[in-house]
């Protein structure tokens, strides 16, 4: 039994094989840059979740301080020692 490709048979096989080959390079090139994307997101991801975190304890600490400044003796205790205000006849003794 002959195997022989034909001239045409040949050629259609070789335009199939690079054909083929043209296919597997592009879908190598997309896999690898989406596998880059994939990366930088997780990083993104890391990075504003950590940011999230710090926002939230920021605002429990926020929080926290409108609910001491409602009432008005720490308020005023604390207008007194952060702004250096006073009561009538009192002294303010700056020590650093």
């Amino acid at each position: 039994m002959n195997k022989r490709l034909t001239r045409k048979e040949r050629r259609r096989v070789v335009l199939t094989s690079i054909f083929c080959f043209f296919i597997i390079g592009l879908s190598v090139i997309s896999s690898v840059s989406n596998i880059s994307k994939i990366e930088e997101k997780k990083l993104e991801k890391k990075e504003l979740t950590q940011k999230l975190e710090n926002l939230n304890e920021e605002e429990k600490t926020l929080t926290d301080d409108v609910e001491k400044l409602k009432n008005p003796e720490y308020a005023a205790r604390y207008a007194r020692e952060k702004y250096l205000y006073s009561k009538t006849g009192e002294k303010i003794l700056k020590i650093d």
